[in-house]
């Protein structure tokens, strides 16, 4: 089985995506199923897994309904408020869809660098461990170490990486290399999470190639192992840079080295066990 463990579906009209600049003709118009099942059917891709793309409750209940009509999603990472202890409530209530497997706070946006560390914010750590949830982290570099030391409180705690935590490809220097390296190897080493592979084209240049990436690549598989790394598309995000097919070749390409039982875990198997997939 094949799984993309990372896309997006939305529609702009909602009014809760304020990060989507309204300039953008990529990003700013509506991505549903008929969009992506064409790209699905031509790779053989056979699930995926619906992230969030807002942080309210109403857009985590509109991907659910999304979810409900979609053979091919698998599961839904949502949303809930973590700086309110009451939507302990809603992740409770949304954990008994079948279909809603983890929740992902937009930890990139928010201009506190240590917020993963409050105290005040503990109680959905905790929830995401009780419940047997997934928790997605998504950041930029500068968010490692802190990462670091919240999954070492939450060792029990299913976490999935994204988008390698956003390596600053398009300013690729040994400086910036070192420095979210030593970050990642820290995590790997030392806790459980698993890792996507997935929005690197968008973190490097427009004329991006496979030799740019390869570095990154390469360290996230010395580090990771093939048993612990999940391959996403990104999109409709991943438009920015290439189409989905070519996002797909490209990861093909990159890891054209590994045995066919690793890439069947990169390309599928690690999403089952990662997000405890009923598939």
């Amino acid at each position: 089985m094949k799984i993309d463990a990372h896309q997006h579906f939305w529609n702009p009209a909602r009014g809760d995506y304020g990060w989507m600049p309204k300039d953008n003709k990529v990003l700013y118009r509506s991505y549903l199923q008929h969009d992506l099942e064409p790209y699905l059917k031509k790779l053989e891709i056979d699930k995926t897994i619906l992230v969030q793309a807002a942080p309210s409750i109403e857009e985590t209940e509109y991907l659910l309904g999304l979810a409900d009509s979609s053979s091919f999603v698998a599961g839904v990472v949502g949303w809930v408020n973590f700086e309110n202890p009451n939507d302990y409530a809603q992740l409770e209530r949304l954990s008994k869809h079948p279909k809603f497997v983890g929740v992902r706070p937009m930890v990139q946006d928010i201009p506190d660098k240590n917020w993963v560390l409050r105290e005040d914010i503990k109680w959905a750590f905790d929830a995401i461990e009780e419940l047997d949830l997934a928790f997605d982290a998504l950041g930029f570099p500068q968010h490692l170490e802190n990462f670091q030391k919240c999954l070492l409180k939450h060792r029990e705690m299913r976490t999935v990486i994204d988008h390698f935590m956003k390596p600053q490809i398009v300013d690729h220097s040994e400086d910036n290399f070192k420095f979210w390296a030593d970050g990642i190897s820290a995590l790997a080493e030392d806790t459980s999470a698993y890792i996507k592979f997935s929005g690197l084209i968008t973190e490097a240049s427009d004329d991006w190639t496979i030799d740019a990436l390869q570095p990154y690549v390469d360290h996230i598989l010395s580090k990771f192992g093939a048993s612990r790394i999940l391959w996403g598309s990104d999109w409709p995000v991943c438009r920015l840079r290439a189409e989905y097919d070519i996002w797909h070749a490209a990861a093909s390409e990159l890891t054209a080295h590994l045995s066919s039982d690793d890439k069947a875990r990169v390309f599928g198997q690690n999403a089952v066990t990662a997000y405890k997939l009923l598939v």
